[in-house]
């Protein structure tokens, strides 16, 4: 009996082990082929090449500390500086890329991050010397209600004016600024050190490392994927750019949808505002000049179509990562820094044009599927 219930167990483990064995390489590839056929999965593979490339390209130098060769490119501060660079974009794009699946464009991103940092700035200098707590809430209050608040102006206007969101944030583009201006006085002015303690806070790496701008982006990006793809407004805003007649007849709010992405759009830019003011210790109006580029490249090269209903958050910020990692394979290979320009402007292009092709590929393909099916009927 016992020789029976060994047998029995061996050979039930035995056949279990080969079910499992035989099972677990179909569940690898079906994973692998998910993962692949995922929208990131081309961005990823670009940003590994293009980071193996300058891994390979870069050089190495002598370590301070210890003399050991380092790798120009591949060392935790260069990588650190490059995701807290991809960081400001990133954030921006998030928002940036909810009014592009919406149908629309906001250019005045940029502005609305100047004016955002020059008003905490000053407010923040004008209640004088304060705890350390009393500074830093003020300070995240003023930067993202003011964004909210231009955000809401562009919304309004769009939807109010029905004017072409191109005009509209062109226009504001430059009052944001200009308003930045006037109030400055041209003048760069110091935030606080608390703000700057906290968003250089190492959390106990080195002294160098500053992670809370990666930390922050990553956790806008999942809050913006999740408000895109796990609520009803995030399907509605799909629904909007793909077909905005379909959804008034479907019995859509519109404008309130449309406002409400550009009010995300401006909330984003103010909390940019905050973190890079506060990192780098000052805010001006010149701030954020010409992030309009880097903000919009990182939506369009992330696989937001500019005719709108497509995009995604994560491709946003990935495209923000991929946009940083030309502008440092740049530097790093020591190229003409001019060069920086028409790389990022070469490469809207191209992604609009891919888009564009996939667009008709996918039509091509639909319409030969229904063709076929009522040649079968």
């Amino acid at each position: 009996m016992g020789d029976r219930k060994s047998l029995t167990l061996t050979s039930t483990s035995t056949s279990t082990f080969f079910r499992f064995s035989s099972f677990s390489p179909m569940v690898s590839l079906k994973t692998l082929r998910h993962l692949l056929n995922a929208q990131q999965s081309g961005l990823i593979l670009v940003i590994l090449l293009l980071g193996t490339i300058l891994t390979l390209s870069a050089g190495t130098h002598a370590d301070r500390t210890t003399g050991e060769p380092v790798n120009n490119f591949l060392n935790s501060y260069t990588l650190m500086q490059t995701a807290t660079d991809a960081s400001f974009f990133a954030i921006m794009a998030v928002g940036a890329t909810m009014v592009i699946i919406s149908g629309g464009i906001d250019l005045s991103v940029g502005s609305v991050y100047a004016l955002s940092g020059v008003t905490m700035a000053m407010a923040l200098r004008g209640l004088g010397p304060q705890a350390s707590s009393s500074t830093v809430w003020p300070g995240v209050l003023l930067c993202t209600g003011i964004g909210l608040m231009c955000g809401l102006i562009n919304g309004l206007m769009v939807v109010g004016l029905r004017v072409h969101p191109f005009i509209v944030t062109l226009g504001t583009m430059w009052v944001f600024r200009g308003i930045a201006f006037v109030t400055s006085q041209a003048e760069s002015i110091l935030v606080p050190g608390a703000l700057t303690e906290v968003i250089k806070t190492s959390f106990g790496l080195s002294e160098s490392l500053y992670p809370a701008p990666m930390l922050i982006m990553v956790v806008i990006t999942t809050l913006g994927a999740v408000y895109l793809t796990r609520t009803v407004i995030g399907r509605h805003i799909f629904a909007v750019g793909g077909n905005a007649e379909a959804s008034r007849y479907a019995g859509l709010r519109l404008g309130r949808i449309l406002i409400g992405v550009y009010v995300v759009s401006g909330l984003t830019a103010g909390v940019a505002a905050f973190v890079g003011s506060s990192y780098y210790g000052s805010a001006s109006c010149a701030d954020a000049t010409g992030y309009e580029l880097y903000v919009i490249a990182s939506a369009v090269v992330g696989g937001a179509s500019l005719s709108g209903g497509r995009g995604s958050a994560l491709s946003a910020m990935l495209g923000a990562i991929l946009i940083v990692l030309i502008r440092q394979s740049i530097r790093t290979l020591h190229f003409d820094q001019n060069y920086e320009w028409i790389i990022i402007g070469c490469a809207i292009i191209v992604a609009v044009v891919l888009d564009q092709m996939n667009q008709q590929w996918t039509v091509r393909r639909l319409t030969k599927s229904v063709v076929g099916k009522g040649e079968k009927e």
